[in-house]
């Protein structure tokens, strides 16, 4: 073989890499469906804990485009009620109304809430169970939390199994985490999963709702 045919033949190979690799991901399960949760865009004033304190999103234009660029359009689009989800979502998809779910906020942290990352007690000593059941003052654990989110999601994972288009929620960590959990059968199993800002959590849907983790945490 000459030369020129290698060199082709490599050229050829590498567009191929490039047009799958710019593809939505997609994962082709008979009769089921997808639920796909972002979770929000960056707060614009950082280092703070930030569950029912509602601060505004930093919203820059090129992660915004890239991760729009790389996901399928919504065929349902919900959001947590926090203006940092409202701005994610809005940012986007501009042209679809996204609708508010009050179940979606994030873990209220109580009088922590809004506290500076700094001046928050060391949890490092909790064990998983532990840190799942841990209540900060007039606020709730995050074994509440995947309470109150779980009947939601399994509502939205039962519609993206009876649609063609993901259902998608702009959202938090906490409620990602407690998706994750859901699924791994276990009230602290979230936790241990790194959720930055701007990822994707995919989840493989059926009729009884979310039931297979296809990725989690992908920026």
């Amino acid at each position: 073989m000459s030369i020129d045919l290698v060199i082709s033949a490599w050229e050829s190979i590498n567009v191929a890499k490039r047009k799958e690799a710019s593809r939505p991901l997609q994962h082709e399960t008979p009769g089921s469906g997808e639920l796909i949760l972002i979770r929000h865009a960056p707060i614009a004033e950082p280092g703070r804990l930030c569950g029912r304190t509602d601060l505004p999103a930093r919203i820059a234009p090129a992660p915004i485009a890239a991760l729009r660029a790389a996901l399928p359009r919504p065929g349902q689009l919900v959001t947590s009620p926090a203006q940092r989800c409202r701005q994610t979502s809005e940012a986007l998809w501009p042209d679809i109304a996204a609708r508010p779910d009050p179940l979606l906020w994030e873990q209220d942290f109580g009088s922590q809430d809004g506290l500076r990352i700094a001046d928050l007690p060391d949890l490092g000593p909790l064990d998983g169970p532990d840190l799942a059941l841990w209540t900060p003052p007039g606020g709730e654990s995050f074994s509440d939390l995947c309470a109150r989110v779980g009947p939601a999601l399994a509502g939205y994972g039962k519609a993206a199994a009876r649609i063609a288009a993901p259902v998608v929620l702009v959202v938090h960590a906490g409620v990602i985490r407690a998706a994750l959990s859901q699924l791994c059968a276990a009230p602290h199993a979230g936790l241990v999963f790194e959720i930055p800002t701007l990822s994707v959590t995919r989840l493989r849907c059926g009729a009884e709702g979310p039931f297979s983790v296809i990725e989690a945490g992908r920026t």
